[in-house]
């Protein structure tokens, strides 16, 4: 089986929103991720090296593999790992689903949004688990879209969030899955299986998160499916944009904005 189709696309505005997104939320999706030195760990689904910046310079002394379908992608995080000076990090092309990798080959894996666009997550957790050592750890961080809530609320902002809810999961993925992660991990064989949730909460009073998550990653995400959500039926055209500018006004002096991720370790 392969990987489906990544709803967002493939776009420099994409690629701009997903480094926005991961130099936005770093210190609060990594701050606990550190690998030891020599230790050899798997990025699965690296896509264009967002994440993987922020792993290889946590842990300086540990060895990245990172794997992605799309060669696009990998060339642009082979070039900003490079224009990062990361020296422990070697990118290779594979699918989550057929790993060129023998059993128990690294100490640790690492996923990052990357199950929700799979139709077949456990699948593609069973094949993690496979190239993962005995007593090695798994980390995942998934977020979920319906965690999303805000003031001043609005059924249009809340119908186009549901717009990209409704595209992923036509396109065989699931923008909800962080509340599943314990369930999915347990019937994957995992153990040791801890789930803690990671909040964002942005106000006028911390401009980094508003500028960084409010605008540049969530509604900037909503705004990336735009014209699929369109071309569906799922929103005319006026009421998708009447959508975007209420999430736009949550970003204002007086808005407020939630949002949930999940991150998990289990062990193997």
């Amino acid at each position: 089986m392969s990987e489906g189709p990544y709803v967002h696309g493939y776009s420099p505005r994409e690629s701009e929103r997903l480094h926005d997104q991961a130099d936005t939320l770093a210190e609060l999706l990594h701050c606990d991720t550190r690998y030891d030195p020599g230790e050899r760990v798997l990025e699965a689904g690296c896509g264009v090296g967002a994440q993987t910046i922020h792993l290889a310079a946590n842990s300086p002394t540990a060895r990245f593999t990172c794997i992605d379908i799309n060669p696009l992608s990998l060339e642009q995080a082979r070039r900003l790992a490079e224009s990062r000076q990361l020296t422990n990090v070697q990118f290779r092309q594979a699918s989550l689903f057929e790993l060129p990798f023998d059993d128990a080959s690294f100490d640790h894996v690492f996923v990052c949004f990357v199950l929700e666009h799979l139709a077949d997550p456990l699948g593609a957790l069973a094949e993690l688990r496979r190239v993962l050592k005995p007593g090695g750890t798994l980390t995942v961080i998934e977020g979920d879209h319906g965690s999303a809530y805000f003031h001043p609320d609005s059924p249009h902002a809340r119908a186009a969030i549901q717009t990209l809810i409704d595209l992923q999961a036509t396109a065989g993925g699931d923008s909800l899955i962080g509340r599943r992660l314990y369930p999915l991990l347990r019937a994957a064989g995992f153990e040791q299986v801890h789930v803690r949730p990671r909040e964002v909460y942005a106000d006028a009073s911390r401009p980094a998160w508003v500028e960084g998550f409010t605008r540049n990653t969530f509604t900037a995400m909503v705004a990336g499916v735009r014209e699929a959500a369109i071309d569906a039926a799922l929103l005319p055209a006026e009421r998708f944009d009447q959508g975007l500018a209420d999430l736009e006004r949550t970003a204002g002096n007086n808005g407020t904005f939630c949002y949930t991720f999940f991150k998990a370790v289990a062990v193997r």
